[in-house]
Parts: C-alpha cells; structure tokens; sequence
C-alpha cells in the first residue's frame, strides 16, 4: 500500500514514515501543502495522510482542490487542531477520517488500514495464491506445501505487485515507483537484485512458479504446471 505523507513537520513525518515503512507501507513524505496538492494529483496513491497547517497552502484547502479534481484517493487529516469546527471543516472538505495529535502509532496503523478497506471498492484478502505458493499479508511470509519463508520489506511489496496482476508483465519502471518511491536515489539494477533475492527464495520453497524476465518489459510470475 503506498501513501504520501504531508506534514511540515520534518522530523514528526521522518518519524512516522519509517515506522509505516516498518509496517510495509510505501510512503512519499513532503512538507509544504503545495507539494502535497502536486503528488497527491499523480492519483498513485493508495491513501493520504495530511496535515492541516502546513506553509504555501493548509491541508483543507488541498483536501478541497484534490476532490475537485476527481481524486477519491482517501484522506485521513492529521492535525493539532482539534475543535469541534475544525473536524467539520475537514470532513465537509472531503476526508475519509480525523485523528487529532498528539496520537498513538497503533491507533494511527488501525485507522490507515480502515481508511484502506473503505476506499477499495475490491475486498483485499488477507493471502494472496498463485501457483502453489501464497503470500500471508500479515505475517508476510512466503509459503509452499509445507515450507515458508519470510520475506523482507522491499521483497514482499515486489511479490505482493506481482501476485496482485497475475500473468502481468510488471516493467522496471512500476517497480521502482511503487516500491521505492518517486523520489528514490536507487538505481534501476537495484531491482534486479532483488529479483535475484525472490527468485532464491523461490528454490529454498521447490515452488513450480518462476519470476521470468521479459527483456527490455519487465517481469512477471509464471506457473510452470499450469
């Protein structure tokens, strides 16, 4: 699931973006309001979190012109505001949720995951199967037949893409936007290297499914017992 994170607090949004990347989230971090309005436009995203005081445009004012644009993207404002007037304000502007600071990280991982399930018009099952193998979203763990490896941040989002568009040539490209971010210094052979880490793990497991690669495409999963 990859989020963009907008607060002018620096050192709050580093914070919170390593502990959501612990939890297997992508995020994009940015700290002034009209950074927020440019990436949350791209419609990458699968959720929001937004402050409401930030420098060069408040959240309200974004959260407004987001939804005027079409974007359904979900929005949970994230704020020290917290009066009465203020939640109406945000709410009647287009957000999914509000949750006021200071707030605990698991009440906020709880509210994403909420917010998450009612902005997917698609029920998102908790283990994804292709082949013989599954994938446990929870525990992040790699299974087949008896055996089960788990896998780490970057390997489960690149399995959990692949597994979400079977028989689906994911490119380069999408791999690096949707794993590592639009604004990741990595390079592209990074990619490579993890696809080099999945498919060991792929033998360690005896699972009849390959990671191909499809040159100068991408890659995708396929079933060699199918």
């Amino acid at each position: 699931m990859r989020l963009l994170l907008a607060d002018d607090e620096k050192e709050l949004t580093d914070a919170l973006s390593m502990i959501l990347n612990y939890n297997k989230f992508i995020t994009d971090c940015v700290y002034n309001g009209q950074d927020a309005l440019d990436y949350a436009m791209s419609g990458e995203y699968d959720g929001i979190i937004l402050d409401v005081m930030m420098p060069r445009m408040d959240g309200v004012e974004v959260l407004r012109r987001l939804r005027q644009a079409g974007i359904t993207t979900p929005v949970l404002m994230l704020t020290a505001k917290s009066q009465l007037r203020d939640k109406v304000e945000g709410l009647d502007a287009g957000a999914d949720d509000y949750l006021p600071k200071p707030f605990e990280t698991e009440e906020l991982l709880a509210r994403i995951r909420a917010m998450a399930r009612r902005g997917s018009a698609v029920f998102t099952p908790d283990t994804l199967i292709f082949g013989d193998l599954s994938l446990d979203r929870k525990s992040f763990e790699l299974k087949c037949g008896g055996e089960s490896v788990r896998l780490a941040n970057k390997e489960f989002q690149m399995m959990e893409l692949m597994m979400t568009n079977p028989k689906v040539v994911i490119s380069t490209e999408r791999f690096m936007d949707r794993v590592w971010g639009f604004d990741s210094d990595s390079e592209m052979n990074v990619v490579w290297a993890y696809v080099s880490y999945l498919r060991k793990k792929l033998q360690t497991l005896g699972s009849r499914v390959e990671l191909t690669a499809l040159r100068g495409r991408g890659y995708m999963l396929e079933d060699s017992g199918a």
